[in-house]
C-alpha cells in the first residue's frame, strides 16, 4: 500500500473518531433526562447553557486533541506530564464551594486536632469527637495540615489535588508494571476523561484521598510480589493507610488477594526458579506486617469500630438501595462513554488473550457493579482508576499509536469541556457559595468574633447546623455558635443526610473567651432570604444592621444556604 493510501486511511479514521465524539455528546444531550446523578445531573447543569456555544468549544477541543496527538513530549515524560496536567486542571476547580455537606464532619475532626493536639485527637476519637461512620486517617492528615500550615482551605485543596495527580501517576505505573508503558500512560491520561471527578478534587472530603491510598496499595503490593525487599515495607504501610481511610476500602482491598493468586499462578520470569515459594513468602510478610499494625489500632479502638460497623450494617447497607444513581448515569454521562465502551471491549480482548493479569484491574468492577450492584457514584469513585486501566487495555489493541493518541486526547478534551464549561459554572452557582463568599467578606472586615444563627427550615432534609463548620472553613474569624441537639425525627431516620441531625456542637464554638453579646458581627444562615426571624434572633439583633446578604441559588436543590451578615 502506498504512503498516500496510508495517509488517507489515517485521515479517514481521524474524521470518523471526531464525528463519533461529537455524536456521542449530542446523543448525551438529547437523552440527558436519563442522567439521575445527585450533584451534576445533565438536566440541571445544562439549564442555562447555550448548547451551540459548548458544541463549538468541543470542535476546537478536537482540533487541540489532534495537535497533541502529533506531540511526543507527553509519552517521553509520562510522570511529569500526567502529574502537572492533572494538577493544573484540578486547580481550575478550586473556586468551587464545598457543595457536599459531609465536609462539615471532616473539618470538625481536623479542627479538633489543630486546637487540642495529636494526643487528644487519638484518645478522643469516637468519644468526645463524635465520628459518625468515618475512619481517622484522612481527618488526621487534614488536621496536621491545619496545625502546621494554618486553617486555610487552599492548603487542603493543594493536598487533595496533589493526591489526585499522584493517582494518575500510580495508574500509569500500575499499567506499565502489568503490561507496558503505553498501556499505563493512556490509562493515566484517560483518568482525566471522567468529568464528574473534578467536582470532588478540591473538596474537603475523603473520597479522593481514599482513592489514592487504594491505588497506592495496589501498585506497591504488585511491586512487592515482583521485587520484594523494601517494597514489602512500603506495601504494608500503603495497605494500613488504605484500610483506615474509608470503610468501603476494606472490601476493595480484596483485590490484593487477586494479585497474590495471579502472581502465584504465573510468577515473574526472573523468579520462576524459585517456583511459587517466594511469592507466597512475600505475601505472608506483607500480610503479617500490615495486619500487625492494623490489629493494634483495632484493638485500641475496638469499641468505636465495632459500633460503627454495626451501624453501617443496620443503616448504610440497606440505605444504598434508596440513595442510588443508575449505571447509565454513572458510566454514560459522568464517565465519558468512550471510556465505558473501551472498558467493556477490554473484557473480550483479555478473554481472547487468556491474560490472567487482567483479573487485577477487572476484579473491583466485577465485585462492585456486577455482584453488589453498588449504584452510588461516590462509592464507585474509588475504582475509576481500574476503569481507565481497562479502557487503556482495549485501546492498546489499536495498532496506530497516533490514532490511539488522538482517541485518548479527544476523550480527555471533550470531558474537560464538559467539566470546565458546564459543571464548573453550575457548581459556582450552588448556594454553598454563599458560605464561602460571606466568609471571605468577613475576612476583609476589622472584626474578631462572629455569632452565628441557623434558622429552622422545613423544605430541606439538611439540618443547617452543619453549615457552620463549612462557613468556619471560609473565614479566619472566631465563631460563636450555640446549638441544642433536638430528638431525631422519624422522617430522617432513613435519610442519607441523617448525620446532619445528629450534629454535635463542637466545644470550641463556645470557648471564645467572650460572651455572645460582645460579637462584632452576627451571621444568620437560612433557607430563604425572606425567612422570618425567631424572637430570640430578633432580640439578639437589636442595635445591628444588615451589612450584606449572600443569596446565590441554582433553583434546583431544596438545600439552600442564604447568608445575611449583620454589623
Amino acid at each position: 500500500m502506498s504512503d498516500n493510501s496510508l495517509s488517507r486511511n489515517k485521515i479517514g479514521y481521524i474524521l470518523i473518531v471526531s464525528m463519533l465524539i461529537l455524536s456521542a455528546f449530542l446523543t448525551q444531550f438529547i437523552f440527558r433526562n436519563l442522567d439521575d446523578n445527585r450533584l451534576t445531573r445533565w438536566t440541571w447543569t445544562f439549564t442555562d447553557v447555550n448548547i451551540i456555544y459548548i458544541f463549538v468549544i468541543l470542535v476546537f477541543g478536537i482540533i487541540i486533541a489532534y495537535a497533541f496527538s502529533k506531540i511526543s513530549f507527553p509519552e517521553r515524560y509520562p510522570v511529569i506530564f500526567l502529574f502537572l496536567s492533572s494538577f493544573l486542571v484540578g486547580a481550575i476547580f478550586w473556586e468551587e464551594p464545598e457543595v457536599i455537606v459531609d465536609t462539615s464532619r471532616y473539618f470538625t475532626y481536623a479542627k479538633y486536632l489543630e486546637l487540642y493536639g495529636i494526643k487528644y485527637f487519638i484518645e478522643e476519637w469516637g468519644r468526645n469527637i463524635d465520628v459518625w461512620t468515618d475512619l481517622p486517617l484522612v481527618p488526621f492528615l487534614y488536621g496536621l495540615i491545619f496545625k502546621f500550615f494554618g486553617e486555610y482551605r487552599i492548603y487542603i485543596q493543594i493536598f487533595t489535588t496533589s493526591l489526585f495527580s499522584m493517582t494518575a501517576v500510580l495508574i500509569y505505573l500500575t499499567g506499565k508494571t502489568l503490561w507496558d508503558k503505553d498501556t499505563g500512560f493512556f490509562a493515566g491520561l484517560l483518568f482525566l476523561g471522567i468529568p464528574y471527578i473534578f467536582s470532588q478534587v478540591p473538596a474537603m472530603l475523603i473520597d479522593v484521598p481514599a482513592m489514592f491510598f487504594l491505588m497506592l496499595s495496589v501498585f506497591t503490593f504488585i511491586r512487592a510480589m515482583e521485587k520484594g525487599g523494601v517494597w514489602i515495607a512500603i506495601s504494608s504501610v500503603a495497605i494500613f493507610f488504605a484500610f483506615f481511610s474509608k470503610y468501603s476500602t476494606w472490601l476493595m482491598l480484596s483485590v490484593l488477594v487477586v494479585i497474590f493468586l495471579v502472581y502465584l499462578k504465573a510468577p515473574p520470569i526472573s523468579e520462576r526458579g524459585w517456583k511459587k515459594r517466594i511469592i507466597f513468602s512475600r505475601c505472608c510478610t506483607v500480610a503479617l506486617i500490615a495486619g500487625f499494625f492494623i490489629g493494634i489500632v483495632i484493638f485500641y479502638k475496638f469499641d468505636v469500630i465495632s459500633d460503627q460497623i454495626r451501624f453501617l450494617l443496620e443503616y448504610q447497607r440497606p440505605g444504598l438501595k434508596r440513595w442510588s444513581e443508575s449505571f447509565v448515569s454513572t458510566f454514560l454521562f459522568q464517565v465519558h462513554p468512550f471510556i465505558t465502551v473501551l472498558a467493556l471491549c477490554s473484557v473480550f480482548v483479555a478473554f481472547r488473550k487468556n491474560d490472567l493479569r487482567y483479573l487485577i484491574i477487572g476484579w473491583l468492577i466485577f465485585l462492585l457493579v456486577v455482584v453488589f450492584q453498588v449504584r452510588r457514584i461516590r462509592y464507585l469513585l474509588l475504582v475509576f482508576p481500574m476503569v481507565t486501566l481497562m479502557a487503556s487495555y482495549a485501546l492498546h489493541g489499536i495498532k496506530s499509536r497516533e490514532l490511539r493518541r488522538f482517541i485518548a486526547f479527544c476523550i480527555v478534551t471533550s470531558s474537560l469541556v464538559l467539566a470546565i464549561f458546564v459543571y464548573r459554572p453550575f457548581l459556582l452557582k450552588m448556594s454553598p457559595v454563599n458560605l464561602k463568599n460571606a466568609g471571605q467578606y468577613l475576612n476583609s472586615l476589622d472584626i474578631k468574633n462572629i455569632e452565628v444563627f441557623t434558622l429552622p427550615q422545613k423544605k430541606s432534609v439538611v439540618n443547617l447546623a452543619v453549615t457552620v463548620p463549612i462557613f468556619d472553613l471560609s473565614t479566619d474569624k472566631s465563631i460563636i455558635y450555640k446549638y441544642t441537639k433536638s430528638p431525631l425525627m422519624k422522617w430522617v431516620q432513613e435519610s442519607s443526610l441523617r448525620f446532619t441531625w445528629e450534629y454535635k456542637n463542637p466545644e470550641y464554638y463556645g470557648m471564645t473567651g467572650k460572651e455572645s453579646g460582645e460579637a462584632d458581627a452576627v451571621v444568620v444562615i437560612s433557607n430563604r432570604a425572606d425567612q422570618p426571624l425567631p424572637d430570640y434572633v430578633r432580640q439578639r439583633l437589636e442595635g445591628y444592621r444588615i451589612s450584606r446578604v449572600f443569596r446565590t441559588v441554582t433553583g434546583v436543590f431544596r438545600y439552600r444556604t442564604i447568608v445575611t451578615v449583620y454589623e
